[in-house]
């Protein structure tokens, strides 16, 4: 029984959710191996290769894998398939984009966004926005699985020595092809990998005010800027920083949520952060049931405050 990861990266590096997902596939039991589909990713498979708890490291590469268009990498998955028994994609944009068409490509039941493995055929994955767990048992002789990678410890990115094996590359499908990418820069951290965030929400007011009373907090923690559904809608905040059943899933170290009520969807993306300082100035706020440390308190007295105080 071997398990495949699919590895997330830039061609350069290993991205923090494939660590994740190792640990994952190591509760399944058996080898771990992972495939690295580039361009010119040496670099990339030789720091798979390092990864604590794996086996074998397979790298494709290819001209058709440069941009990780989805047809060609779910074929590059598709040519080694038959040899596990488990195949496993952090549920990244990424990984949800490659993953359904593994999955209808070998006839199996695809099982979504799993936060626990109990055992090599039974999962564990939040519904109804994280209010409730289902237990999956999957009869399918190839499992194919996406990981919520905050459900798992990252495993170290250091102390493995995988063997380096290469494959040929599969050819260009020619059912997509690449027009451009726009990429937001920011001097912050990514949202899904920040240790701390800080997050604003409705009561806020004002693009301007989320700026003024959010930023400083921010640049004194390091901290990751995110922001509430009502925040993004209402154009307070750009849609990368959405947290939440329809944003980002994320587990910080720390998550400050300043004027948000919390929502239903606003918790099933942050409840599982280690720390949460929530403020706000109704008491009967949601937030309040989730926080660590609750503040009932106007935030634009406490933020400032708590800026200064830092």
């Amino acid at each position: 029984m071997t398990a495949l990861v699919i590895a997330e990266h830039d061609h350069a590096s290993i991205k923090p959710a494939t660590l994740n997902t190792v640990t994952a596939a190591l509760a399944c039991g058996g080898d771990v191996h992972i495939l690295v589909a580039g361009a010119n990713a040496a670099e990339a498979a030789k720091a798979a290769a390092q990864i604590a708890g794996v086996s074998k490291v397979i790298a494709a590469d290819s001209a058709s894998l440069a941009e990780n268009l989805a047809e060609n990498v779910a074929a590059q998955v598709l040519a080694i398939a038959g040899n596990y028994s488990h195949i496993l994609f952090p549920s990244t944009a990424n990984g949800k984009n490659v993953a359904p068409r593994v999955a209808a490509k070998l006839d199996v039941a695809q099982i979504s966004d799993i936060t626990k493995v109990d055992s090599p055929d039974t999962f564990e994955r939040p519904i109804y926005a994280g209010n409730a767990i289902a237990t999956v048992q999957s009869t399918d002789a190839t499992k194919v699985i996406t990981v919520r990678t905050t459900g798992f410890d990252a495993a170290a990115a250091t102390g493995g020595s995988a063997t380096v094996e290469t494959a040929e590359g599969v050819a260009d499908s020619g059912k997509s092809a690449f027009v451009g990418r726009e990429v937001t820069k920011s001097d912050r951290p990514e949202l899904t990998a920040a240790k701390i965030i800080v997050s604003g929400g409705r009561a806020l007011g004002s693009a301007e005010k989320f700026t003024e009373v959010m930023t400083p907090l921010a640049d004194k923690l390091n901290a990751g800027l995110g922001a509430s559904r009502a925040a993004v809608d209402a154009g307070y905040a750009p849609n990368d920083w959405q947290v939440g059943q329809t944003g980002k899933i994320v587990a910080p170290q720390l998550y400050i949520a300043a004027g948000i009520s919390g929502a239903i969807q606003h918790l099933a993306g942050m409840k599982d952060s280690k720390v949460i300082v929530a403020i706000n100035k109704d008491e009967e706020a949601p937030i309040f049931s989730v926080a660590d440390y609750g503040l009932v308190a106007d935030l634009f007295t406490a933020v400032p405050e708590l800026v200064k105080a830092l």
